[in-house]
C-alpha cells in the first residue's frame, strides 16, 4: 500500500501542474464530480497527510491547485449534519440539521429545492452517486430525496422512503430525476428489499433495466455501454471500513469511483458523479483516529483515481470540474509540541503514537507524570476519571492499534462524539476551478458549480 500510494502523490503533482495552466472551456465544464469527506476538519486532514507520508509528505487533495475555506454553520446549529451539510452543496439552501433538500419545513409553504443530480438530469446528463455508505442515508440521499423531519418518525421508515424515490415510475419515485439516476453504488441493499410495504425494489429497478452486480468480480466484468443503468448495492448496510472490507466481495471506494466513470461517460454529453466517504465521521464519532485517518487515505486515493481517469478521458480537464471537500469539522485536535514523527509504518506508530518532546526524544507527560497521545478529541466516549496516572501506563503499542479510542475532554456517550463547527477545506481542480478562492457558505459551492456549468 505505501508504494502505491507513493506512486498515486507523484501523479497528483504532475496532475495538478497540468491544471494551473490549462485554457479554460467557454461553455463551461461538461464533466462534474464532487468529492465529500464527512466529517474530515482541517486537523483530521492534517493527521491523515502526516499518517499517510509524513509531515513533508503531499496528498492527492494537497496537490488540487485551488483552494477555499467553507463555512459550515447549517439553519439552525453551529456544526451542520450531514443532513444540512449536503442539502447545503447541492442544493444552494441553508438547512436545518436533519432536512434534506427542502425549504419552509414546518410551515405551509415547505418545497422540495432542485438538486444538481436532478439538475444534471433534467439536462440530459447522466448522474450518480458513490458511498461506502449506505446510499439511502441522510448523507448520499440529499442529492435525490426530498424530506421534513416528521415528529418521531423512525429513521427507517426515511430511508425506505429515499430507496423508493429511486425506482422510476414505482410509487414514492423522485419524478425530478427524469429516467433516474444512471450510477449508484455502495451499501444500503436491505431498504430495498427488506421493506415494510412488502416491496422487492431491487427486482423493480431490474425491471428498469438497472444491471446489479452484487461483488468486485461481478462489477469489474462489466462492459460500460450507452444508455445502461448501474445499481450495485454490496452490503446491507454502510460497506465495512476500507481496512476491514473483504475485498473479493466489496469494492473499495477508488474502484467503485473508477467504475462510475467509466459507465456515466458511456452517455456522451457529459455527467455529474458525486463521491462520499461516510466512514470518516462514523470512525470520528466512535473517536477511533486510526480508522477515520485511513478512510481519508480511501477518499484521497478515489479522488487521485478520479483525475488520473479523467485525465486519460478529458487531457488537461479542459471540460471537467473536480472538487473536494468535507461535510463539517470534528473535535480531533494535535497536542503540541510533538517532535516529527513521519508517516505511520508497521514499526513506528508516527501521528498515531505517543507525544514526545521534539528536544531529547522523550515521552512528555502531563501534570499527573502520565504519557499522552498526539491525537485528542475535544469530546468523546474515553475519559479518564481522576488522575491520568491512575491506570495503565499507555504505550506506542496500544495507542496506535487498529480500534483504539483516544481521550477527550468532555466525555459522552460511546459512539458520540461531536462534530465540530470550525470551516472546513475545499480544493478544486480543472474547468472553472479557479472560481473557488477565499472563504465561502456551502451553500455557495452549489452556486459555483451551477453557474460554471451553465445551469
Amino acid at each position: 500500500m505505501v508504494l502505491k500510494w507513493a506512486a498515486a502523490m507523484g501523479l497528483a503533482a504532475l496532475t495538478a501542474g497540468c491544471a494551473s495552466t490549462q485554457p479554460q472551456s467557454a461553455q463551461g465544464p461538461k464533466n462534474i464530480l464532487l468529492f465529500v469527506a464527512d466529517g474530515m476538519g482541517i486537523n483530521t486532514m492534517t493527521a491523515a497527510r502526516i499518517f499517510a507520508v509524513g509531515e513533508e509528505g503531499q496528498l492527492a487533495l494537497d496537490a488540487l491547485p485551488e483552494a477555499a475555506y467553507v463555512k459550515t454553520y447549517s439553519a439552525n446549529m453551529q456544526a451542520s449534519d450531514g443532513a444540512a451539510a449536503m442539502s447545503a452543496y447541492l442544493t444552494g439552501e441553508k438547512t436545518a440539521n436533519g432536512v434534506l433538500a427542502m425549504s419552509g419545513c414546518g410551515t405551509p409553504q415547505a418545497r422540495p429545492v432542485p438538486t444538481l443530480l436532478e439538475l444534471a438530469k433534467q439536462r440530459g446528463l447522466a448522474a450518480g452517486i458513490v458511498s461506502n455508505g449506505s446510499v439511502t442515508d441522510a448523507f448520499s440521499a440529499a442529492g435525490y430525496f426530498h424530506h421534513c423531519p416528521m415528529g418521531l418518525r423512525p429513521v427507517a421508515a426515511q430511508v425506505q422512503s429515499a430507496a423508493a424515490a429511486l425506482v422510476p415510475g414505482g410509487a414514492g419515485y423522485n419524478a425530478a430525476l427524469g429516467s433516474g439516476l444512471d450510477v449508484v453504488l455502495g451499501g444500503g441493499a436491505r431498504d430495498f428489499r427488506q421493506r415494510a410495504d412488502g416491496r422487492d425494489l431491487l427486482s423493480e429497478l431490474r425491471a428498469k433495466g438497472y444491471v446489479q452486480p452484487t461483488n468486485l468480480a461481478e462489477l469489474n466484468a462489466l462492459k460500460p455501454a450507452a444508455g445502461q443503468r448501474l445499481l450495485g448495492l454490496f452490503a446491507d448496510e454502510a460497506l465495512a471500513a476500507d481496512t476491514a472490507r473483504d475485498a473479493s466481495r466489496q469494492p473499495s471506494l477508488a474502484q467503485m469511483t473508477q467504475r462510475a466513470i467509466a459507465s456515466l461517460s458511456s452517455n456522451g454529453k457529459g455527467f455529474l458523479l458525486v463521491v462520499g466517504n461516510r466512514h470518516i465521521e462514523k470512525a470520528l464519532a466512535d473517536s477511533s483516529a486510526r480508522t477515520a485517518l485511513e478512510e481519508v487515505q480511501a477518499l484521497d486515493l478515489a479522488l487521485q483515481a478520479a483525475i488520473d481517469e479523467m485525465q486519460r478521458r478529458d487531457p488537461g480537464l479542459k471540460n471537467t470540474m473536480i472538487v473536494a471537500t468535507s461535510t463539517h469539522d470534528s473535535t480531533l485536535v494535535l497536542n503540541g509540541y510533538s517532535r516529527r514523527t513521519g508517516k505511520t509504518t508497521l514499526q513506528e506508530p508516527g501521528v498515531l503514537g505517543l507525544l514526545k518532546r521534539y528536544g531529547d526524544g522523550k515521552q512528555s507527560k502531563d501534570l499527573d507524570g502520565a504519557p499522552y497521545t498526539i491525537i485528542g478529541f475535544g469530546s468523546g466516549g474515553k475519559r479518564v476519571q481522576g488522575a491520568r496516572n491512575s491506570g495503565p501506563a499507555l504505550d506506542d503499542a496500544t495507542v496506535s492499534a487498529s480500534g483504539y479510542a483516544q481521550e477527550a475532554v468532555v466525555r459522552t456517550a460511546p459512539g458520540s462524539a461531536t462534530p465540530g463547527g470550525t470551516d472546513v477545506w475545499l480544493g478544486a481542480i480543472g474547468a472553472r476551478a479557479e472560481d473557488f478562492r477565499g472563504t465561502i457558505d456551502n451553500t455557495r459551492v452549489f452556486n459555483l458549480i451551477r453557474n460554471a456549468a451553465g445551469w
